[in-house]
């Protein structure tokens, strides 16, 4: 059982010293997988094949630190604003030890490196990992179909999705039908299959001119042609099936040891190694310095767990 999280660590930079840059966003760890899953699915419904082009990174404009160009500017909802780093920590779900730290700029989502740290645990240690508890942070497609393959249980937090415009109908209130392959409309209108995209987004469309005499029409599309689009990952059915361990007696016990175990790892990293802020500049020191942070945190680990436990003397 292994538990992942990461914490963010203030750079040793000042916020207010920067330059502006396009940048390429990371490159995930299952791309390859997702590109089959689209050929795949593309030829499952009597799709052209799409012309052949590498997948690249989206760009973002982002702010660049002039003190330490390698760390990352983080402008997440509930967080600090400025730049950080962070550590990427897996620790085992009965003793704590941490068997895995990785350092990034605070600009890479948790969800793209997780698979692949994931496979060098497995593979290096030689884990026979039965189940791994995340955060909603790690509730994604590729995630959930990635464990799945690799035969392991995944229990991840409650993602909330994106809400819909004020007054407009979400996309929860469309029922799937996976024997129609389509949406069902609150109407009774089913959405037709059109295509797969590059993303891996299957898109599902209404037809216009049913739409134009609904009396939902005002609250459900604002589309010129009155058409309804609702797309569905070619993954959504691993992610469902993610979704539901976490509601199962369970699936309700390894999420709570998280905070018994990876948010307690960070805590007293923090507390008691300054863990806090990176004393260095720079990615390869900032690397080291969580190294060494969790190399002290396991000593003090592994001596407790070899300590004899007390024979109590009988009365």
């Amino acid at each position: 059982m292994l538990y992942t999280d990461s914490t963010h660590l203030k750079a040793n930079a000042n916020k207010n010293r920067y330059d502006t840059a396009v940048i390429a966003k990371s490159r995930a760890d299952y791309w390859e997988a997702l590109d089959t899953a689209i050929e795949q699915d593309r030829a499952e419904h009597d799709k052209k094949p799409l012309p052949q082009k590498e997948r690249q990174p989206s760009e973002k404009e982002t702010k660049v630190s002039r003190t330490d160009p390698q760390s990352g500017y983080m402008a997440r909802d509930g967080k600090p604003k400025g730049f950080f780093y962070l550590d990427h920590r897996t620790v085992d779900g009965r003793l704590g030890i941490i068997t895995d730290t990785y350092a990034t700029p605070a600009n890479v989502h948790d969800s793209i490196v997780y698979l692949g740290r994931l496979d060098r645990q497995r593979y290096r240690f030689s884990f026979d990992v039965g189940a791994v508890g995340l955060d909603a942070g790690y509730a994604t497609s590729g995630i959930a179909q990635g464990l799945e393959q690799r035969g392991i249980l995944g229990v991840t937090g409650y993602r909330r999705p994106t809400p819909p415009r004020p007054g407009m109908m979400p996309a929860k209130a469309f029922t799937y039908e996976a024997e129609l392959d389509g949406y069902r409309c609150p109407q009774g209108q089913l959405l037709a299959y059109v295509t797969t995209d590059r993303t891996g987004y299957r898109h599902y469309k209404s037809d216009p001119a049913i739409c134009r005499t609904c009396p939902l029409l005002a609250s459900c599309t604002s589309s010129r042609n009155a058409t309804r689009l609702i797309i569905r990952h070619v993954w959504a059915d691993a992610r469902e099936r993610a979704d539901a361990h976490r509601l199962t007696p369970w699936g309700k016990r390894i999420y709570k040891r998280r905070k018994e175990t990876v948010e307690r790892s960070f805590a007293d990293a923090k507390q008691l190694h300054g863990h806090r802020y990176a004393r260095f500049r720079g990615l390869v020191a900032v690397a080291c310095q969580c190294l060494l942070a969790a190399a002290a945190q396991n000593i003090k680990k592994i001596a407790l767990a070899l300590t004899p436990k007390p024979v109590p003397i009988p009365a």
